[in-house]
């Protein structure tokens, strides 16, 4: 082992560098793992443990499950088998500086004998990790001098090879995995993970400490059972309310899917948890009342709620996210229903709480059963599935009938001899945050309903009709709050979007009305079954075609148009949240970087789902504006070649007003990253002086960008021409650094602070959009107390993202709050608003 660790130690000063000098004992088993290692380029570290060390190769691109991928694996030295645990920096000036994570980990197990394959250079094996799976070779290739050996890392053809079109494992599951446990075989296999049940969590998985608060997991609605049926497990879909369980020792809390807390409202169902002692953790089931038939009814549900009387519900659990300390959601969804089942089991008994059982049938027999019997549809979940706190398609529905949830707007007077109300005026909210007509239910009610529901209405009652305007609506209609929500099932919809023979099940009052939209079955397509994860972080929704997957965007990173792909859908819901009811623009690279540019503020959005028009009369000289609302309209941009994604300074709502200020730092010639930095801070103590609060982030190319929220009530002029008094100011105080003109003459070795982003029409690069440059960089919100550590304005790329998703937009959490009236300011500076227009 001295002479195989020799080149190793060699390399390194170990009292400089975090990593081990050697040591690490061999297991019972062979283990491999693949550090992700950001050196001077990205690349995989993969390594095998063979004769007490481990056998190391670097992949430049990381593994492929496209069994016609050959990823490039250069030989590299020997490591202990003590360096499959590190995780951490390298520092600058040691071989191999930068960020390492471990990737995967787990076991791998020879096909032939290992000593005389690796020998040959014809090394088969499989493997046993969190991501890597299946059978795989390293073929050694015959070398042109090199001093390092290339070998070709393959894919072998099994049940785990994927299209590299489809599916990119580094990618889509692109985190570190060091916190845990290392797998067995049985567990990585995914299916067979916990068939044969098990008592408790893994050992291996570390104490964590309870959360206070859980979002659950929630389903897809799809238009048909999957093809793969072996890939699933199917439970029935219970007509009642989602409730998740905190135990805590002896105090037993429950939740509804929005986080209120009702375990007042379920005082005997509080209790028999309690009683039955479980292990600390949060529990996920549904909560129903059967009617006479033994059927969940959602309707008694309601009425046991509305009587104050729930000694009768009933609690189904599913799943167990947290369960005796540990955090399960990672582990495969078998196993997690096996130690919940487990947990059950040894518990005492009580009548109120179940566990929800496995249906053992062809899926379509299943649905037609369930429904046959009058149920509400069935729930499949992927088998080896982890838990994940939002929607998702691992987890999917599969119902009988329409049936959804609709925000109550208005209502009719009762005719003939109806007490109470006629129909309630139901509705669902758009992209757009706005409530639109979606038809009434006049049935499905009895008097003490209709009594009820008059009563609750009055105290909602409004002079002003909460949809958007629409035709359809009864004239003789009486308003209200949209804060009710109703259940009801429909035949179908019309053509104009309304309800079809619609039926009053009760109200609920589990979720918000803000987030009630149209109900829309993905189509469960062949490929849906076991390509694109959702529930992954990064992964590619279903029914997303993505052209020419492999044609090339940026060859300095090597990032191919399903590479930038899966960027937006990796940062999709950070960028969003700086997309939304922003008009945006577009720069489209069909040729990639380095070719012709298209910069597009108009198109056919029916071309793009997911990208909006906005209103005509903001432009009125133009084609509708756009806005990206959704991560559908933001991939869909993306597969439209787009790169860069730029907003405009005012929300499209209130466009004539806008609510920030962008101060773009553009460095001339010459000028060294320590003077940006240093003009940043300037800025910003300028900002302070006039009372207003700036946030940072780069701008994905040379600079940097200060950013000022403001309170909507000056006009674009106005704004505009105060960001100009604000820049004038700064270079005649300290001409030496700054320059109001933008000439390139004009900048050399000073910065432009350009004020221009700040006119009506003007924009600015979105925080997370990629630049169309060499590379990829990325605007990247900051913190001012990082400034000192950032070193050029494209840090962070497309490529080296994954470093930075751990802050993702924490550095911005005030910005909403930060928003100052620029009046003061204006005072402060000198500046009269009433010699522009727009004050």
């Amino acid at each position: 082992m001295t002479d195989a660790l020799k080149t190793y130690k060699a390399k390194r000063n170990f009292d400089v560098t975090p990593e081990p000098a050697d040591g690490g004992e061999q297991g019972a088993s062979l283990s491999f793992v693949i550090q992700k290692h950001w050196a001077s380029r990205l690349h995989y570290d993969f390594r095998l443990e063979l004769d007490g060390t481990m056998k190391s190769w670097a992949v430049p691109k990381g593994p492929s499950y496209d069994t016609k991928d050959k990823r490039m694996a250069v030989h590299v030295e020997d490591h202990p088998i003590s360096y499959s645990s590190f995780e951490g920096t390298i520092p600058e000036h040691q071989y191999g500086a930068g960020k390492v994570v471990i990737w995967d980990k787990g076991t791998w197990q020879p096909l032939e004998e290992p000593h005389q394959a690796y020998a040959a250079g014809n090394l088969k094996f499989e493997l046993h990790g969190h991501k890597m799976h299946g059978k795989w070779v390293l073929v050694r290739m015959k070398g042109k001098g090199e001093k390092q050996q290339p070998w070709l890392l393959i894919k072998e053809k099994d049940g785990f090879a994927r299209p590299a079109a489809e599916f990119s494992v580094v990618d889509e599951m692109p985190d570190s995995v060091k916190a845990l446990p290392t797998p067995t075989r049985a567990q990585a296999a995914g299916p067979a993970a916990a068939r044969q049940g098990a008592a408790a969590p893994p050992a291996e998985l570390e104490p964590v400490a309870l959360p206070a608060t859980l979002a659950p997991q929630l389903a897809t609605l799809v238009d048909a059972a999957p093809t793969s049926a072996e890939d699933w497990l199917f439970e029935l879909k219970f007509d009642g309310y989602r409730i998740l369980s905190r135990i805590d020792g002896e105090r037993v809390q429950l939740f509804t899917r929005n986080g209120h807390d009702w375990s007042r409202k379920l005082e005997p169902l509080r209790a028999a948890l309690a009683r039955m002692g479980l292990p600390c953790g949060w529990y996920d089931g549904e909560i129903v009342v059967h009617d006479e038939q033994g059927r969940p009814y959602f309707g008694l549900l309601q009425q046991a709620f509305d009587d104050e009387s729930t000694a009768e519900i009933v609690y189904f659990l599913f799943d167990a996210p947290f369960l005796d300390g540990r955090d399960l959601r990672p582990l495969p969804l078998e196993t997690r229903r096996a130690l919940l089942q487990g947990a059950l089991e040894r518990a005492p008994q009580q009548p109120a709480v179940r566990f929800s059982v496995q249906l053992d049938a062809a899926p379509q027999d299943i649905v037609a059963a369930a429904c046959k019997l009058g149920l509400e549809g069935v729930i499949g979940k992927r088998r080896g599935s982890p838990y994940v706190t939002r929607r998702s398609a691992d987890w999917i529905k599969l119902k009988c009938g329409q049936r959804q949830e609709f925000v109550i707007g208005g209502y009719t007077d009762p005719q003939g001899g109806r007490t109470g109300i006629g129909a309630l005026l139901l509705g669902t909210y758009d992209e757009r945050g706005r409530l639109r007509y979606a038809g009434n239910v006049g049935s499905g009610f009895n008097e003490a309903a209709l009594r009820d529901l008059k009563r609750r209405l009055a105290r909602l009652d409004s002079e002003q009709s909460p949809f958007e305007a629409c035709a359809e609506i009864a004239r003789k209609s009486h308003w209200v709050k949209p804060q009710l929500l109703a259940e009801v099932s429909f035949s179908e919809w019309t053509r104009g979007g309304s309800l079809r023979h619609a039926v009053f099940h009760g109200l609920r009052a589990d979720k918000k009305p803000s987030a009630i939209t149209r109900e829309i079955p993905l189509h469960m397509e062949d490929g849906m079954d076991s390509v694109d994860r959702p529930g992954v972080k990064g992964s590619l929704p279903p029914g997303l075609k993505v052209s020419n997957p492999e044609r090339l965007i940026d060859a300095d990173s090597g990032t191919t148009k399903i590479g930038l792909v899966r960027y937006y859908a990796l940062v999709g819901q950070l960028m969003l949240a700086h997309l939304k009811a922003r008009p945006v623009s577009l720069v489209r690279a069909p040729s990639g970087v380095g070719g012709e540019l298209f910069f597009q503020k108009h198109a056919d959005s029916g071309k793009l789902p997911g990208v909006t028009q906005l209103d005509a009369a903001l432009d009125p000289e133009h084609a509708p504006m756009l806005e990206v609302a959704t991560l559908q309209g933001l991939l869909g941009a993306a597969q439209w070649n787009v790169v860069e994604l730029h907003t405009q300074n005012a929300f499209a709502a209130r466009y004539e007003t806008p609510n920030r200020i962008v101060f773009d730092l553009d460095p001339g010639k010459d000028v060294e990253w320590k003077a940006i930095q240093e003009g940043a801070r300037l800025m910003r103590a300028m900002l302070d002086e006039l009372g207003l609060q700036s946030f940072l982030k780069t701008s994905g190319g040379k600079g940097l960008h200060v950013v000022v929220p403001i309170k909507p009530f000056y006009g674009w002029d106005v704004v505009k021409a105060f960001s100009q008094a604000v820049v004038a100011h700064m270079a005649q105080t300290i001409p030496e650094r700054f320059v109001l003109k933008s000439g390139p003459s004009n900048r050399v070795g000073k910065i432009f602070i350009d004020y221009l982003r700040n006119g009506r029409g003007a924009t600015t690069v979105c925080a997370w959009s990629a630049r169309a440059r060499p590379g990829l960089g990325i605007s990247v919100p900051l913190d001012w107390d990082e400034l000192a550590a950032v070193k050029r304005g494209d840090q962070w790329t497309v490529a080296t993202v994954h470093t930075r998703l751990d802050r993702g937009n924490e550095p911005w959490a005030a910005y909403a709050k930060s928003a100052r009236s620029l009046t003061a300011a204006m005072k402060r500076l000198g500046f009269d608003p009433r010699q522009h227009k727009g004050a």
